[in-house]
């Protein structure tokens, strides 16, 4: 008797925690990291992309649709040159800063795969914040290609967009990409892409 009440002891106390793990359903939303590429729009022969980093929280609302909130900061650009006979690219400390919120509906396809994918419309602000003096014409302001915000500024801003992400458990990785719009006088459109590890709980 006391060998089958050990031996269901120690049987009840490895299949609770699988059980546990089983009926875990992650349901309730996400929180994660990224990394962010902002890819302004070019002006000449010169491309720059902004790099930086950001983070988001998102809550379910039901099995297909979230409600997510993020922002990032672009601290560092990358300047790509192209000629006709050769290409520079080289990076550097941005003195114009953008950092940007949004908010919006997140579509999940796929709610009950570990992998998925998704679509977004997220609309905010994004803000321009400045460090040198442009009027000087200082190339690190690089005031050409972004002369459509006009210095130091906050614009509304829009994100359409769409991505996959996939989960082992509670942990995933997943990668964005969509058009950064913002409004000034007139439409501008920007790559955006960002990629890092997500948590559900």
């Amino acid at each position: 008797m006391r060998h089958f009440l050990l031996t269901a002891a120690l049987a009840f106390l490895f299949a609770v925690p699988a059980s546990v793990f089983a009926q875990a359903t992650y349901d309730h939303g996400e929180v994660g990291a990224y990394g962010d590429l902002f890819r302004i729009g070019s002006t000449g022969n010169t491309t720059v992309n902004y790099i930086g980093l950001g983070g988001r929280v998102g809550f379910n609302t039901g099995k297909y649709v979230a409600l997510e909130a993020e922002m990032n900061y672009d601290f560092e650009k990358n300047y790509t040159t192209t000629t006709t006979t050769s290409g520079t690219t080289t990076t550097v400390t941005s003195n114009v800063r953008p950092i940007t919120g949004l908010f919006g509906p997140k579509f999940q396809f796929g709610a009950s795969s570990p992998f998925r994918a998704f679509l977004e419309a997220k609309a905010g602000f994004i803000d321009f914040t400045t460090s040198c003096n442009a009027a000087a014409g200082s190339p690190s302001c690089f005031t050409g290609s972004l002369s459509g915000f006009g210095g130091s500024s906050t614009h509304f801003a829009a994100f359409p967009g769409g991505g996959i992400e996939g989960f082992w458990g509670w942990f995933g990785l997943r990668a964005d990409a969509g058009d950064e719009l913002w409004y000034n006088g007139g439409v501008y459109n920007n790559l955006r892409i960002t990629f890092g590890p997500v948590i559900r709980f």
